[in-house]
């Protein structure tokens, strides 16, 4: 076995369907301001499935920036732990259809899952086909860096601005 990543940030969404893909166009903005060590990685996950697994079993923590479909405030932003979530997220809809807690899953199946913290938002429009955010999105990335780096310097990760 390799030596474990210590830190993964995995943005997930579609960005083919505007704020579904919230996690990985805040990654993208997030990558523009700020230097993170070696220790930690940006992983754009999309929507890729059980392709995800490699960078979720090859590392110790992982954070994973993401949008929750759920009856809330458009903008709402949460911190979840795994079991925290769990219950808060929709019945697969196929047999065919991979959720992201499918590859956790399979990762703990493996005896390889790291610990994990979701930071969430409730996305204002995620069934229209668009590459833009809504504006509402956007407004919310301060914020989602806030506690972005407030989980990286738990872990005594010290980003370094580079962008305004």
């Amino acid at each position: 076995m390799t030596e474990k990543q210590e830190i993964t940030i995995l943005g997930l969404g579609n960005i083919l369907m505007k704020d579904d893909g919230f996690g990985v166009h805040f990654l993208r903005w997030f990558e523009e301001r700020w230097a993170l060590p070696d220790s930690v990685r940006n992983v754009e996950g999309g929507v890729m499935a059980y392709a995800l697994l490699e960078p979720v079993c090859s590392c110790r923590h992982l954070i994973v920036v993401d949008v929750l479909k759920v009856a809330d405030e458009p903008g709402s932003v949460y911190r979840f732990t795994l079991a925290e979530i769990e219950p808060k997220l929709p019945p697969p809809t196929s047999a065919h259809e991979v959720q992201f807690l499918d590859v956790l899953c399979k990762a703990e199946l493996l005896g390889e899952a790291p610990e994990v913290v979701f930071l969430c938002i409730v996305p204002a429009d995620f069934r229209e086909m668009d590459l833009e955010l809504s504006p509402l999105m956007r407004e919310k990335f301060p914020l989602m860096e806030k506690l972005l780096i407030d989980e990286l310097q738990r872990h005594s990760v010290a980003p370094v601005k580079i962008h305004a």
